[in-house]
């Protein structure tokens, strides 16, 4: 986090710098994108396409350009089954889906949206995606989930799920992205149209229960007999999100003692303490973002909530507050492998090469081979699809697991159940998460984290996306030798687009932004918060040096 915290974080917004709705929405219709500049360019990051229509950078003509592309990408693929699409709270995602209905309905695409024009989280598409082409080799299904995730309420986003149910991988991505900007270029010349009421009316759109779906079907992967007959109390914050209908449902249905201290759906988010940098983001990972829910930590045995389109989590524990998302992780990762006794022997754990080294000792302690991938649910597909990872987790607080029975849940991120399994943790040992973790601590010994920004240029970051280990020329980090110098993670050897650094008493890693003019340094130090300090302090000094000399 920066140290920079702005001097209204963890307030709440002040009303004139809650975001203008109207202008927002004329602008995602009015503006017309130049693909000469880049930033107005359709681009595919880590979790698909987004922007701001005030900075031309997502409107109407974009998602035009992104569902043609992806209806050509299905038809050279031969995926000819349903296509479920879903979006979130922000204002910019109604739009949205109607622009990109009008296409995928043009183009005879079958498409299944929500019932009722229901909200629909990440993981509920993911889902619906892996239901339907269970036991198919041919007809299969993909998706689209509109969203931006957990950024602001003038963000847009759009991310593609081809039939494997995850994010899309690069290489799909990077075919989408140039015929997107072919058309762009064009001037939307090679899109195909119609109408959002024939759309709507068209034989090949449907209607799909996604809620309902997915409430019924969390007995598969969650205790639920356990956490109703400890008659817990749950609270949940949906922070006005696509979840905001799910959680009532899934009270009822296991008949939980879950209170919903917010059901407000408001474009603005003006219900949301204001971050660290004094934006509205919808992070339940932020303690600054998470305030509300965390002074209300002592009404409840455990607490939660999930960011706007509900794949990340956040847990609020009466022990600890807060919990930082790599000690959720490590907790979680403990929990279940030691629990899910029909999981396989050989399951795995995934990890990023940005998230704790207390996942490593707890993978080690469980006898369990650590798959360990660069930053994106992207590498974890595979493995939770063929149940060779029995977790994929990331430290940004996204995590999918298996099923009980060890079959695949979702392939995408889900914040709505490792969020329920801190109530499941809670109910089955009498520790919330929070004493969890320090039982941890106290048996394989303390880990101190942070994450500091430094300021970096657009060519800097392309020097540290693209960094050698020869590059660097220190020998120590904060005091002791250097071991190792990571540019390509060790589970599958593929670029971690930047640099990790280790020693024996702690770790650096940086990573270039993909929004902001900075790069991202994450550290642990198995010392002490001192150690700690210097060691983000000499990482800053490595790098630079590195890029210097670059």
């Amino acid at each position: 986090m920066s140290s920079k915290i702005h001097p209204l974080a963890g307030h709440a917004a002040p009303a004139a710098s809650l975001t203008d709705i109207p202008r927002l929405i004329t602008a995602y219709y009015s503006e017309k994108p130049d693909p000469s500049i880049a930033s107005q360019r359709v681009s595919f990051g880590t979790s698909g396409h987004r922007g701001c229509s005030f900075d031309v950078a997502f409107n109407e003509y974009h998602v035009l350009a992104i569902s043609q592309a992806i209806c050509e990408y299905r038809r050279r693929q031969n995926i000819s089954g349903p296509l479920f699409i879903g979006c979130d709270t922000h204002a910019l995602s109604a739009p949205a889906f109607a622009s990109a209905l009008e296409v995928l309905a043009a183009n005879g695409v079958q498409v299944m949206t929500s019932a009722g024009g229901e909200y629909t989280p990440t993981p509920a598409v993911s889902r619906a995606i892996l239901a339907y082409n269970r036991g198919r080799n041919t007809g299969l299904a993909d998706g689209i989930v509109i969203t931006p995730s957990h950024n602001p309420p003038d963000s847009g986003g759009f991310k593609y799920n081809p039939p494997n149910g995850g994010p899309a991988d690069s290489d799909v991505t990077r075919g989408i992205e140039s015929r997107a900007n072919e058309l762009l270029q064009s001037g939307a010349a090679g899109v195909a149209r119609i109408g959002f009421a024939a759309a709507r009316r068209a034989a090949t759109t449907h209607s799909h229960d996604f809620l309902q779906t997915y409430v019924h079907d969390l007995g598969a992967i969650l205790d639920m007999d356990v956490i109703r007959g400890s008659r817990i109390r749950m609270g949940v914050d949906p922070l006005g999100g696509a979840g905001v209908h799910y959680w009532a449902r899934i009270a009822e249905h296991y008949r939980l003692d879950l209170t919903v201290v917010n059901e407000e759906i408001d474009p603005t988010f003006r219900f949301m303490t204001l971050d660290w940098d004094g934006k509205i983001r919808m992070d339940p990972s932020s303690s600054y973002a998470m305030r509300r829910l965390i002074g209300l930590k002592d009404k409840f045995d455990i607490a939660f909530a999930c960011d706007t389109d509900h794949d990340r989590h956040g847990v609020v524990t009466a022990s600890s507050g807060l919990l930082p998302p790599n000690h959720y992780l490590a907790v979680a990762i403990d929990y279940l492998f030691r629990h899910r006794t029909h999981w396989g022997a050989n399951a795995a754990v995934g990890k990023t090469v940005v998230s704790s080294a207390m996942i490593d000792r707890v993978s080690r302690r469980m006898g369990r081979t650590l798959y360990e991938v660069p930053v994106g649910f992207k590498w974890f597909v595979d493995g939770l699809l063929d149940g060779s990872l029995g977790f994929g987790g990331e430290e940004s607080a996204g995590a999918s697991f298996s099923r009980l029975d060890g079959s695949v849940w979702t392939t995408d991120k889900d914040g709505i159940v490792p969020a329920l399994l801190s109530a499941e943790i809670t109910a089955r040992t009498g520790l919330d998460p929070g004493d969890a973790y320090r039982n941890l601590s106290e048996e394989l010994g303390a880990v101190f984290a942070n994450r500091v920004d430094a300021p970096a240029n657009t060519e800097q970051k392309k020097k540290l996306g693209k960094l050698d280990g020869a590059q660097v020329r220190s020998t120590d980090l904060a005091g002791e030798p250097i071991e190792q110098i990571l540019t390509a993670a060790p589970g599958n050897n593929a670029s971690i687009g930047g640099i990790k650094v280790v020693s024996d008493g702690g770790w650096f890693a940086a990573r270039p932004s993909g929004t902001e003019d900075i790069y991202k340094i994450y550290a642990e130090s198995f010392h002490d918060a001192g150690h700690l300090d210097r060691l983000l302090t000499e990482a800053q000094l490595i790098v630079d040096a590195a890029l210097a000399g670059a």
